[in-house]
């Protein structure tokens, strides 16, 4: 606060300044030695080099943590895909293994439809009602029978077997149940059995269907599920 006020001193200030003006102006140029120069030049490349090698160690170290992440991301994405690819797999198999169960089923019931047609067409074919018993009230039956060309048997409202067992049908012929055949139904109690021409050799005079074991019994030992109405 006293430079200001005081002319003495800003008179010396501005003397002072044009002092150093002149002889900086009027100074010739001065070269450093020798030593100091390449001391100063050693310096500014060591920092040089420093700086250098640790970039280097960070475009290495960044390098190594992209591959890493690269090859992480990758095997995560092979290994997703893969197990999508197995589960796809498993899948159509089953949707395959379903589709020709199903094409068998109906090839079959099919077939045994077009067999009952056939036989329906000779006047000598008779049609036998079979009604359900005990446990299988609701259940009923129809025995399309020729005694030359066979028969065919038509199902309905049969529970599915229980493990173990299986629907057994008899021709009763001289008053004794003789077995012409092992038959299983769908979900939806629907079953059918074809009889060959030649299972029962003498007049047949009614039908009867069992419960037996698996594999069958060469007579019956189960409950009787359905039973012709003759």
């Amino acid at each position: 606060a006293h430079l200001p006020t005081c002319p003495a001193c800003q008179a010396a200030v501005r003397d002072a300044e044009e002092t150093l003006a002149r002889a900086v102006l009027t100074a010739s140029p001065q070269v450093p030695p020798a030593a100091a120069r390449e001391a100063l030049v050693r310096r500014v490349a060591e920092r040089r080099d420093v700086r250098s090698r640790a970039w280097l160690r960070w475009a290495a170290a960044t390098l190594v943590a992209a591959g890493a992440a690269a090859v992480f991301a990758g095997t995560w994405v092979a290994v997703r895909y893969e197990a999508r690819l197995g589960q796809m797999a498993r899948e159509t198999a089953a949707v395959k293994e379903r589709v020709a169960r199903n094409d068998a089923a109906l090839r079959e019931e099919l077939a045994l439809y077009r067999g009952a047609v056939e036989l329906l067409r000779d006047p000598t074919t008779r049609v036998v009602d079979l009604r359900g018993r005990d446990g299988a009230a609701a259940a009923s039956g129809r025995m399309i029978w020729n005694a030359a060309g066979g028969g065919h048997l038509l199902a309905t409202g049969l529970p599915p077997a229980p493990p173990g067992k299986t629907y057994a049908l008899w021709a009763i012929a001289r008053g004794t149940p003789r077995p012409v055949g092992l038959f299983a139904v769908d979900a939806n109690g629907r079953g059918g059995h074809r009889v060959a021409a030649d299972t029962a050799r003498d007049a047949v005079q009614g039908f009867v269907v069992t419960l037996e074991p698996e594999g069958g019994a060469p007579a019956p030992t189960g409950p009787i599920v359905l039973t012709s109405t003759r």
